[in-house]
């Protein structure tokens, strides 16, 4: 009773908040992401690298959270800086997977606006592995995204540049939010920083098409097709509310003709405050997500 009322009281003050972004039922928004649980989905994944597949794990979270306009970080206080504060809707992906005798690590995070119609703040991914670790870092500043780069790849060095385009990483937030806040038809894209990295090359704005279409069994996707660096990606989910991501596919075709193809598949999705399972008794509950 008391969970409900407290829920009841949620739903109204952010029935009250203003919203500026399109397409975001607060009501029904607040009801289910405001629950101070983050949502975890668990993927079985076939990772294309170095021309074979390989068995792995992709694991998404999603969760929402308070993060500062200013510094770009999540707000440890958010009440004491109210005017500082920003709600985002953050995604950390992970994949993991092994190439012969050494193992694979990825992370992508994304920090996208739930009320504000602007791109995400930021975005940063890493890649690890035995030959070594590289890291991007995009922040959105006065209207354009300022990047650094570093890897020890000596080819893709300390870097830092500056580009003007919607981020592919964002499209999955997009989707969590409201499909429909996802651009069709011709865009200028920054393809994902994990495929940047694997695929070892410029991060640059490319030309793309998006195009969002109804599938059968309540199902619908996002397909992003770049025309020049060979880049497809699909992006499958529920057509209803939460908008649950179901899988993907990312397909690239190389220079010499030959085509690599990742695919994921969601197989386990569970509602929890993770942050406060750290205990040694809690380690039995990553089987109950299949890892």
């Amino acid at each position: 009773m008391v969970f409900c009322l407290g829920l009841g009281l949620l739903l109204m003050l952010f029935s009250c908040s203003p919203s500026s972004r399109d397409g975001v039922d607060e009501n029904q928004f607040a009801g289910y992401w405001y629950q101070g649980k983050a949502e975890i989905n668990v993927f079985d994944l076939q990772q294309s690298r170095y021309g074979e597949v390989r068995p792995g794990k992709a694991v998404m979270i999603f969760v929402t959270e308070d993060f500062s306009k200013r510094k770009q970080v999540k707000l440890d206080d958010p009440k004491g800086n109210a005017s500082d504060a920003q709600k985002v809707m953050k995604l950390n992906m992970t994949r993991d997977f092994v190439t012969g005798i050494y193992p694979y690590h990825t992370m992508l995070s994304v920090f996208t606006p739930v009320y504000e119609e602007s791109f995400s703040p930021k975005i940063t991914a890493s890649v690890t592995e035995w030959c070594g670790q590289s890291f991007t870092q995009l922040n959105f500043k006065n209207g354009t995204y300022q990047i650094k780069q570093f890897s020890y790849f000596e080819s893709e060095g300390d870097s830092e540049a500056k580009v003007n385009a919607m981020p592919e990483d964002e499209l999955f937030n997009l989707i969590r939010l409201n499909p429909e806040l996802v651009p069709t038809g011709s865009q200028l894209l920054l393809p994902s920083l994990i495929f940047q990295r694997f695929a070892h090359t410029p991060l640059k704005a490319e030309n793309a098409s998006i195009a969002r279409r109804d599938l059968a069994s309540n199902q619908s996707e996002v397909v992003v097709e770049y025309s020049n660096i060979g880049r497809r990606l699909s992006i499958r989910f529920e057509k209803f509310f939460p908008h649950e991501i179901l899988g993907f596919e990312e397909s690239w075709t190389r220079e010499d003709g030959k085509k690599e193809t990742t695919t994921a598949t969601r197989t386990h999705m569970k509602l929890t405050d993770y942050w406060n399972q750290n205990g040694t008794m809690s380690e039995p509950l990553r089987k109950e997500l299949g890892l």
